[in-house]
């Protein structure tokens, strides 16, 4: 044991306690048990702003009282100026200094041997760390608030054995999982996987980690309330330095609503195509169809009741005349019909083929019409709108076998920008709206995305054509309109028609009904590319009286008026040929003649009627018979 001597003198000792404490990091209160400050370091010097004469003279009380006014949470040193224990409970508080600092504020009583003769109070400077975890949590904040304006949630899985992945609070929202509710495992996370995307999720995985491909995937989630909803996942594999996998962070969005745009403009690409498919094939179709009605018409002309060929010849006829009705379809389908658009008030409309069908659909069906008070005035052929609210209501008749209601109701409707995202192509807007509403069977989301194809059908063989629909949509289309249906399997169809409106302009009087006079002695240019036609029109007219000009283009036929020295009274045109179009030509010569009346004949064009073409501009469709042409010609003349 060292002796008395070898021990070094207190004031060695009190210097090298007293410079043991100034060496620590922490500021450092010694206080006795009569509440006397007996040391303070240096560091507690910097930290209060006081000095060690001021320290000590004042005692405790004086250093808490100078410290509550430089804090921001003066509670916290409440337990040094109240605390009178002699064995005070180790405790640990926080000081946030009105200058930003922080501390951590430690108590501990001070023993001399099994005596405790004060305690100690040290005050950590934790500002940096604080300021750190809170930096870390603003940016975690700024992160959270960040997916959820983007709605783009992210991940992290350990690829170390365990299956740990964790989620941010928007993949949460994404995938409909209350905060906590979900396990934190991989396997959890492919149970919310849609079953058949399961598969395709971990190929893509697996394929991510050997390298060969990036993790990026669509697919689809089932939310725990059950609906399916389409997410986009993407992620990149942390590797260590020999390149093996650590852990993948990835990103989720959800894209549901853009999968339903892509979806709708999918299908009007497919519908567009389609339409020009149809249309193609109903203008060479109806150019031979009227070859054959009309030489078929004359040839009927030639023969004697009692004549063995007649029944062929006349069921030759009908075969034309039925295969000409599917044509007209398949070009309303295709919008390439010529119509005859006029204003006409969409409510008289309803309410008419409203008392028409009361009486077409049978007594087990009930129609009421639900007009609106407002005048609803749109531009379009009124016929090709009645052909399609009848097409409508024989559907529907279909769908209730057993019977059931049918209701007819138009109103004047602003959509949003909402709806029209929802309803591409149509644009936010006001619109006359007729809804065709039935209590038939309904229809699954998969025939909905049909159910204006042409020749679709969910009838039986024989039962239907399928170009009913097709031929509403064609319609409606063609006259810058849109038709939506609406339907749930049990519970009934809505066809919903939007009609761009008008303003309402006075009625104008029908003109008089002419008698029919099958001949007359006026010149009539005939243009036609198709030799078939051209010829079938000379031969249809030949005994009628007329002076007829033939030509193959509407480039001969311009030549042929020009060296035409008499009058030239009409000019009887196909609507679409090689070169200039008819109504190209038409508009040409109306400027040119004073007094030239027009017929186009239509089996195929993009063009309509102008509205306001008076009575200079008349439609013959195509199939025609020579009656209808010959009737058509003098009813023009003689308007």
């Amino acid at each position: 044991m060292d002796s008395l001597v070898d021990r070094p003198p207190l004031e060695e000792t009190t210097a090298l306690l007293e410079a043991t404490l100034d060496a620590t990091d922490d500021a450092l209160l010694v206080v006795d048990l009569n509440r006397r400050v007996i040391r303070s370091n240096r560091h507690f010097v910097d930290m209060s702003g006081m000095s060690h004469d001021e320290i000590a003279a004042g005692g405790l009380d004086a250093v808490v009282h100078r410290l509550t006014e430089q804090v921001e949470n003066p509670d916290a040193l409440a337990a040094m100026a109240q605390d009178h224990t002699i064995d005070p409970p180790r405790q640990v508080d926080v000081l946030r200094f009105r200058d930003g600092r922080v501390f951590e504020r430690h108590v501990a009583p001070l023993r001399f041997g099994s005596r405790i003769i004060g305690r100690v109070e040290s005050f950590r400077d934790v500002t940096d760390p604080v300021r750190t975890a809170q930096s870390l949590d603003e940016h975690r904040a700024f992160l959270e608030q960040a997916q959820a304006v983007a709605h783009v949630g992210s991940w992290v899985a350990e690829l170390d054995g365990s299956g740990r992945l964790t989620w941010s609070a928007e993949t949460y929202r994404i995938f409909g999982v209350p905060a906590g509710g979900f396990a934190g495992a991989a396997d959890a996370f492919y149970e919310l996987v849609h079953p058949d995307d399961r598969e395709a999720l971990r190929a893509a995985r697996a394929a991510s980690l050997e390298g060969d491909k990036p993790y990026d995937i669509e697919h689809r989630i089932v939310r725990t309330d059950g609906s399916v909803r389409w997410v986009h996942e993407c992620a990149s594999i942390v590797r260590d330095r020999s390149g093996r996998p650590l852990r993948m962070i990835g990103t989720v969005q959800d894209i549901t609503e853009r999968r339903q745009l892509e979806d709708q403009l999918r299908q009007a690409q497919k519908m567009e195509a389609i339409g020009r498919l149809a249309g193609g094939i109903a203008h060479d179709l109806n150019n031979a169809l009227t070859a054959m009605a009309g030489y078929a018409e004359l040839a009927l002309g030639e023969l004697t009741v009692e004549h063995v060929a007649r029944a062929d010849v006349e069921e030759i006829r009908r075969a034309a005349e039925r295969a000409g009705s599917v044509t007209r379809q398949l070009l309303a389908f295709s919008r390439k019909q010529l119509l005859e658009p006029r204003e006409f008030d969409v409510n008289e409309t309803v309410t008419s083929i409203g008392r028409l069908l009361s009486r077409l659909l049978g007594p087990d069906v009930r129609v009421e019409t639900q007009p609106t008070e407002q005048t609803l005035r749109v531009i379009g052929d009124p016929g090709q709108i009645e052909q399609a609210l009848i097409n409508l209501a024989v559907n529907a008749r279909d769908a209730m076998p057993a019977g059931g209601q049918l209701t007819m109701t138009t109103a004047l409707e602003t959509i949003d920008d909402e709806f029209a995202r929802a309803h591409v192509p149509i644009v936010a807007g006001t619109y006359a709206v007729v809804s065709v509403t039935d209590t038939g069977h309904g229809m699954s989301r998969e025939t909905q995305a049909r159910i204006f194809e042409p020749f679709f059908t969910t009838k039986e063989a024989g039962k239907g054509t399928g170009l009913g629909l097709s031929m509403v949509y064609g319609t409606m289309k063609q006259i810058g309109g849109f038709i939506f249906a609406e339907s749930q399997l049990g519970r009934g169809t809505t066809f919903r028609l939007f009609f761009p409106p008008v303003a309402a302009r006075p009625a104008t009087a029908a003109a008089p009904a002419r008698d029919e006079r099958p001949h007359g002695h006026e010149t009539l240019l005939i243009v036609e590319d198709e030799a078939a036609v051209r010829n079938l029109v000379a031969s249809a007219l030949r005994n009628d009286g007329y002076t007829m000009l033939l030509a193959s283009s509407a480039e001969d036929a311009l030549v042929i008026a020009e060296s035409r020295r008499g009058p030239i009274d009409l000019l009887l045109t196909d609507a679409i040929m090689p070169g200039k179009s008819g109504m190209e030509l038409a508009a040409i010569m109306v400027e040119r003649y004073a007094g030239l009346r027009v017929i186009i004949m239509s089996g195929y064009t993009d063009e309509t009627l102008p509205v306001d073409n008076g009575e200079r501009v008349t439609l013959l469709q195509k199939p025609f018979t020579p009656r209808e042409l010959r009737r058509r010609i003098r009813e023009t003349l003689d308007s």
